[in-house]
């Protein structure tokens, strides 16, 4: 298609051209309005004059009959300007007036008529145009007065030039509007198409350009910019996921493989097989539960698990998982306790929000020992909240371990991260992924905060569910 084929099928050109029509009969239908009565008014005012004139030859004739009605009609014939006047007998013969020839017929019919008319003394083919009245008097004369038109269609000629010109002007600027509207917008749209080309064969860093004007097409693309990071981001977790889970099962299943061949070449009794065996199991237990942990992000970042949600008491959550993990904190030397007073209603997924906080408490358990709250100097205690916090409801889990650095906070919520510190106890580096998750999932925020000493891990949801829901 060609660069014009193209201009004139953009949406902003047929909205121009609509438009200009539109105009174009509004504005016709305006002169055409103050045409017809400027000639209605100019019709009133000849035949309020007429009917003046005719009215004062009826009382000159009936005072002086015919012949004063002669005199005064040649007097007023020889006025610079006046109207048209003819006096004649029952049979057409003229006696008095400036009228010299008409239309055959024209004083056989009394009333209100326009016709051609030639004055006296005017060349041949110099008629014109009038408005005349004929009355017939007593004794069968007939009286003609009447005014010429040439001013009333001299008015409408030039409403009709300024129309035409009118036209044509609003004709050519509304095209060379409607092709430079177009023409920008157009631009603005093949931009955005090559851009997006080059996104689809494979640049994904790309983004679609913005004008900076604030219109549509801007917003449109903040819109899709916005998606397109989104894309981004989740294309570049699905690598780093893929290359995690790679890097990451790695060794357990190395670790599956020796130790099977191991039981296999040593010795034949059942304790060592029964050993082999169980480690194994435990080994495959472990796997399970980091694809399970894989599969709840997934359900989270995905957005289905909304269609489950419900309203439920966060307090009642955390009460819960503090009866869950009371017995594992008492193993490891630790005070678990749970402060929500109040009743924390909350919309949601009940059972992410109990696995994501369920997330937080064993993290606290594994990481906030009594050792690590000796070095401290603070009691040896995992606290679990609930409660309102504005239009929001906070669940969270504060201890007296050593916390995570400022630096690494928005690093640790990313899948199979952990930090150094952590590498020599057991876990998956998940955690705090699927709890950031169902945050996300809930239009919430998972807060990692100073505890002063240690970490409060803050999960703050909407009361009233999210957005979407």
């Amino acid at each position: 298609m060609t660069a014009l084929g193209k201009l004139l099928r953009t949406t902003a050109f047929q909205l121009t051209l609509v438009y200009l029509v539109i105009f174009i009969v509004f504005a016709f239908s305006l002169l055409g309005y103050f045409a017809l009565n400027t000639r209605r008014l100019i019709t009133e005012q000849i035949t309020t004059t007429v009917d003046t004139e005719i009215t004062g030859l009826r009382e000159q004739y009936t005072q002086g009959g015919i012949r004063r009605l002669v005199i005064v009609v040649d007097l007023r014939s020889r006025r610079p300007g006046s109207s048209l006047y003819l006096v004649t007998t029952a049979t057409g013969e003229g006696l008095a007036g400036n009228v010299g020839s008409l239309e055959p017929g024209v004083l056989d019919h009394p009333g209100w008529l326009e016709t051609n008319y030639r004055r006296l003394e005017a060349p041949e083919g110099s008629d014109h145009r009038a408005l005349v009245e004929v009355v017939q008097l007593p004794g069968g004369f007939r009286l003609l007065v009447g005014r010429d038109l040439e001013e009333r269609e001299r008015l409408f000629g030039i409403i009709a030039n300024a129309g035409q010109w009118s036209l044509a002007l609003v004709i050519v600027l509304g095209l060379a509007g409607g092709f430079f509207v177009s023409r920008r917008v157009l631009n603005r749209v093949e931009a955005m198409t090559d851009k997006a080309q080059t996104i689809m064969a494979g640049d994904l860093a790309g983004r679609l350009p913005i004008a900076g004007t604030g219109d549509e097409l801007d917003r449109l693309a903040e819109h899709l910019n916005a998606m397109l990071e989104r894309i981004e981001a989740l294309m570049r977790g699905l690598k780093e996921v893929s290359d995690n889970i790679a890097h990451d099962l790695k060794t357990p299943l190395t670790r599956l493989r020796n130790r099977c061949e191991q039981a296999l070449r040593g010795s034949a009794g059942v304790d060592d097989y029964r050993a082999a065996l169980e480690s194994t199991i435990a080994e495959s237990d472990e796997l399970i539960r980091t694809f399970d942990a894989l599969l709840m992000i997934a359900r989270a970042e995905s957005g289905q698990a909304r269609d489950n949600m419900i309203e439920f008491d966060a307090a009642d959550i955390a009460r819960d998982v503090c009866e869950l993990y009371e017995p594992l904190a008492e193993q490891k030397g630790l005070a678990l306790k749970v402060e929500a007073p109040l009743a924390a209603p909350v919309r949601g997924n009940r059972e992410l929000v109990s696995q994501a906080l369920a997330n937080l408490v064993d993290n606290a358990i594994k990481y906030a020992g009594p050792e690590a709250a000796k070095v401290n100097g603070a009691a040896a205690e995992i606290v679990l909240g609930a409660g309102a916090d504005g239009n929001r409801i906070a669940l969270s889990v504060a201890d007296h371990g050593p916390g995570i650095p400022d630096a690494d906070r928005g690093r640790v919520v990313e899948r199979f991260v952990r930090l150094e510190m952590s590498r020599s106890l057991p876990g998956s580096g998940l955690g705090l992924s699927l709890a950031s998750a169902v945050a996300r999932l809930h239009g919430g925020e998972l807060k990692l905060e100073d505890n002063h000493p240690g970490l409060r891990s803050v999960l703050a949801l909407p009361r009233a569910g999210p957005v979407s829901a």
